[in-house]
């Protein structure tokens, strides 16, 4: 079943979709509750990038009231963020103080190998060990994966170690395959601005709804669905269901609107942006920050580049002409280093080749 509202308080949308899920009945008796938002970046919810600050303090209150108490907040940024830094811009860090509950830094925890379906993976102790994680990501768009939702978003309890490593097999089947292993039993979505296009944000769309499942691959499948995107544009859903994750089916049926929107229009679509921009990038095992960045660049100059630029750990240690993004593509010719290189390092290497050419 999957509960879905309308509205603009993330707060108050998100107690009402608890309540009306009973979700207490999914915490074991004396058992903890560790909420998991989405921090890729240090980015405000309003840019379409971070979790509510609402939607923690709405799940904070509604377990509160029914009883528990052993409640924290853990996330880790994606690899070339700071978490701390992440969680103060998207105001966490006055949720926790007036709550008084813990905020984790997974990047700083200990890890322990899970099997999944692709080979053993480590995962931070905090989320397994939790008596109930509470998955609450946002549903936006992503530069490499189109969309990210419910299963992409448990990837933020890893090790950057293993980010990196994710990157290296190709996101698709390992994102499936965390999702069905690690299997949140607890999902609330918010999707109240969500950027379509850009995982870091920049451009939200107000598309004021949130909704509650339990199953992880069915509420990334709706997402999909609501962003007008095909099964072969998302393909770690079926994946994910292939590995037992859950269902990919959503009926009419399993939908239950707790109100009705004020704005009737249709969920607005993904506007291509990404793979216009991107269609001169070679990419091969890139990580998102560095590949987020080199979109960022080519977005803020409106236009591709129209040579190759090559980007990702696919490329460490060959030689080649043209540009390079980051340490992985020492290699080239010409290379913005780091890990990542800032987008604006990125978009002045490309002005300068611009002009120069």
């Amino acid at each position: 079943m999957i509960y879905q509202i309308y509205g603009q308080d993330a707060h108050d949308m998100t107690v009402k979709l608890l309540e009306k899920a009973d979700a207490i009945r999914l915490v074991p008796e004396g058992g903890s509750v560790a909420l998991k938002p989405n921090l890729v970046i240090a980015g405000t919810p309003e840019s379409g990038s971070t979790t509510h600050a609402g939607v923690l303090s709405g799940c904070i209150r509604y377990f509160r009231d029914h009883g528990v108490q052993d409640i924290s907040v853990i996330e880790g940024s994606w690899v070339g963020d700071e978490t701390m830094r992440a969680m103060r811009t998207a105001g966490y860090d006055k949720v926790c103080r007036q709550y008084d509950v813990p905020f984790y830094d997974l990047k700083k925890d200990k890890t322990r190998s899970i099997p999944t379906a692709i080979g053993p993976v480590d995962v931070c102790c905090r989320a397994l060990d939790a008596g109930l994680l509470v998955d609450l990501p946002v549903l936006k768009g992503h530069c490499q994966t189109v969309m990210t939702c419910a299963l992409k978003n448990l990837k933020g309890c890893l090790p950057d170690r293993e980010k990196r490593r994710f990157h290296a097999m190709g996101l698709q089947k390992p994102i499936a395959a965390l999702g069905a292993a690690l299997k949140p039993r607890l999902i609330v979505v918010d999707s109240i601005c969500g950027d379509l296009d850009f995982e870091e944000g920049g451009t939200p769309v107000q598309t004021n709804r949130m909704y509650l499942g339990t199953d992880a691959v069915q509420l990334d499948a709706y997402g999909r669905t609501l962003m007008g995107l095909s099964p072969s544009e998302v393909p770690y859903i079926e994946l994910a269901q292939q590995y037992g994750g859950g269902t990919a089916q959503v009926r009419e049926e399993d939908i239950v609107n707790l109100n009705q929107p004020s704005d009737a229009r249709l969920y607005p679509k993904p506007s291509g942006t990404v793979a216009r921009l991107t269609r001169n990038v070679q990419q091969d095992q890139a990580c998102s920050a560095c590949f987020s960045n080199l979109v960022r660049a080519l977005h803020a100059r409106g236009y591709g580049l129209g040579e190759r630029i090559c980007i990702g750990q696919g490329w460490r240690g060959k030689t080649f002409d043209g540009l390079g993004i980051g340490n992985c593509c020492r290699g080239a010719s010409q290379c913005v280093k780091g890990c990542p290189p800032t987008a604006e390092a990125i978009a002045n290497v490309l002005e300068d080749r611009t002009w120069n050419s």
